[in-house]
């Protein structure tokens, strides 16, 4: 599976930084940030394409008014996805940007509308956000589109990433990456739960992944040990910047500690290898090997005493020992000399 020119199979871990609402409010903000992905070697800036009016009503009841221990509690919903949102009007300079200096770009739509949106600029991919993997409509609609499907499973049960998948495929869209993500900000580490990461890709036949908001970089490294062929976390120029997500993203120094570990992590990693290749060979001139540890004469017997498992490793392989005791020389074997028989 390819997102854009990007093989997911062949060309290791895809890393997107997730702009959300750390813009600012500022193009300049989001384009210096989309510069500073490219620069620290992030595969792809991702968007979030919304309105307030796209996602809530303005509404004062008590159902809009966020609780539960957030970061954004007491805040009416309206009021903070009107300030995080990025506007509409900014993707075509953005889009353009990203592509002018060799970055790859896609967005999160939020309802119909913003696909259709976002269908001008021929996205690479979508990704559903973890609030709306329960939107079966948006999830169909956009897999409609024929583009790779990315899609956090953060709230969902396993009944609903499964119907997610199925819709999907339902409309011949088989580019499917599942996500594992904890929708908390920022999320605890004993909650992360990464395991679930092979398990994504074992139990839906799909690629999976890791959408982070823990704090730190160690989450995605482990991750990738774990299979994760994307990682996304959440991407901020400056903390100074603030905003709705600032607590909880990487700043241009954190997120370039992230993809080199990442990086480090996929040559740690390599290939399951049981191949004799050349540093292996110039390696084993330190292992152990026969050696004679006493001159022997013609007609003496070999013994623990002459002949001696030492390193370095050019005599004959220590396994030969046991069936080499008890024998007699038949020639003379000087001390210090490998042993060869």
């Amino acid at each position: 599976m390819k997102i854009g020119t990007f093989d997911l199979k062949q060309d290791g871990v895809y890393i997107i930084a997730e702009l959300s609402a750390n813009h600012g409010g500022k193009i300049t903000i989001a384009k210096e940030s989309i510069q500073a992905a490219k620069e620290i070697g992030a595969d792809a800036v991702k968007l979030q394409t919304y309105t307030a009016e796209t996602l809530t009503l303005n509404s004062d009841k008590e159902d809009f008014i966020i609780k539960g221990g957030t970061l954004w509690d007491d805040r009416k919903l309206y009021d903070l996805y009107r300030e995080a949102s990025l506007p509409w009007e900014w993707h075509k300079e953005l889009f353009a940007y990203a592509r002018e200096i060799g970055i790859d770009i896609f967005s999160s739509p939020f309802d119909k509308t913003a696909v259709d949106f976002l269908e001008q600029f021929e996205p690479s991919a979508y990704k559903i956000a973890s609030f709306e993997i329960t939107d079966y409509e948006l999830i169909r609609y956009t897999a409609s589109k024929g583009r790779s499907m990315i899609i956090s499973t953060g709230i969902a049960t396993i009944d609903e990433i499964q119907d997610a998948v199925d819709i999907c495929r339902s409309e011949g869209n088989e580019d499917i990456v599942l996500l594992k993500c904890t929708s908390a900000y920022p999320a605890a580490l004993e909650d992360a739960n990464l395991l679930t990461i092979p398990n994504l890709a074992q139990t839906f036949g799909v690629i999976s992944g890791f959408s982070d908001h823990t704090l730190g970089v160690t989450a995605p490294v482990v991750a990738t040990t774990l299979g994760a062929k994307v990682i996304e976390k959440h991407f901020i120029l400056d903390k100074s910047i603030g905003g709705a997500d600032a607590s909880f993203s990487l700043d241009k120094e954190e997120f370039a500690q992230m993809v080199q570990a990442v990086r480090d992590t996929e040559k740690l990693l390599g290939n399951i290898d049981y191949s004799m290749t050349e540093k292996k060979k110039k390696s084993r001139q330190f292992s152990r090997s026969l050696y004679v540890a006493k001159d022997i004469k013609k007609g003496e017997m070999f013994t623990e005493e002459n002949i001696r498992s030492v390193r370095p490793g050019y005599g004959m392989h220590p396994k030969y020992f046991k069936d080499i005791l008890g024998k007699t020389a038949q020639k003379d074997y000087e001390f210090g000399n490998p042993f060869q028989n």
